[in-house]
């Protein structure tokens, strides 16, 4: 397994972005744009989310989270997504000591109960061995909809309603947080799309109300630590009001 290399460190932006949020797009047109495969893009993907989340702590970033598969991911043809289900096989398997002497901690989020015991044992694993962690918070949605994730969410609250555990009067938008997939996140600060799509794909829809949003050209396989460092920089320089006006 090919190590993270070691790079001077940087000093983090202030102001710079705690959490960033990235819909990692186009890794099936950059293989195809190449005359290959799709599944060869994923590949040059999952080696990409490396490069970013080395890059995290140099731009004072302790949060990332990363959309790895969707809910709607699904309706792909047989073929590209079982070679997905084994890429994410694959790539804990392979980076999972890598991460953890890194001091990455990483969790997932979305419904596990449609991916096959091996990988959600490996997901169980990884999470356990970096959960001491706390350089970098890596966050990757498998099989995750931002829908899905409100109404999982909508009926645990509820059944706690029916079993009596929590009265409907207490129920405001902090009680429905504890019932979410993030409900040990922050809100991310900054959500990044790469390939040029302008949309936000059903992703983290609660999360990211007061998100800032950047959609870039470049296709995610291509999306580099430099180009990423570019992304936070300019983050510092928007005027985020909430809502309110300044004075």
């Amino acid at each position: 397994m090919a190590k993270m290399q070691e790079k001077t460190p940087q000093t983090p932006l202030e102001g710079g972005p705690q959490h960033v949020a990235i819909i990692m797009d186009g890794n099936g047109r950059w293989a195809q744009m190449r005359g290959r495969p799709r599944l060869l893009g994923h590949h040059a993907g999952a080696r990409r989310v490396r490069d970013i989340v080395e890059a995290c702590p140099g731009q004072g970033v302790k949060y990332l989270t990363v959309f790895a598969f969707s809910t709607e991911n699904w309706k792909r043809t047989q073929t590209e997504v079982a070679g997905l289900m084994k890429l994410f096989r694959r790539y804990i398997t392979r980076e999972s000591r890598d991460l953890f002497e890194r001091g990455v901690r990483v969790r997932f989020i979305g419904d596990r109960v449609r991916l096959d015991d091996k990988l959600v044992t490996l997901m169980d694993d990884l999470e356990l061995l970096t959960s001491g962690n706390d350089r970098v918070h890596l966050t990757i949605a498998l099989n995750y909809g931002g829908r899905d994730e409100v109404t999982r969410a909508a009926k645990r609250l509820a059944y706690e309603i029916e079993a009596g555990n929590l009265s409907y009067k207490d129920v405001d938008a902090e009680t429905l947080t504890q019932f979410l997939d993030t409900q040990f996140l922050p809100d991310p600060d900054l959500v990044i799309r790469t390939s040029g799509e302008a949309r936000i794909s059903n992703f983290l829809l609660w999360q990211s109300a007061y998100a800032e949003y950047e959609f870039i050209d470049t296709l995610w396989p291509d999306f580099t630590a430099d180009e990423f460092a570019k992304v936070v920089g300019g983050f510092a320089a928007r005027d985020r009001r909430y809502g309110a006006v300044k004075a």
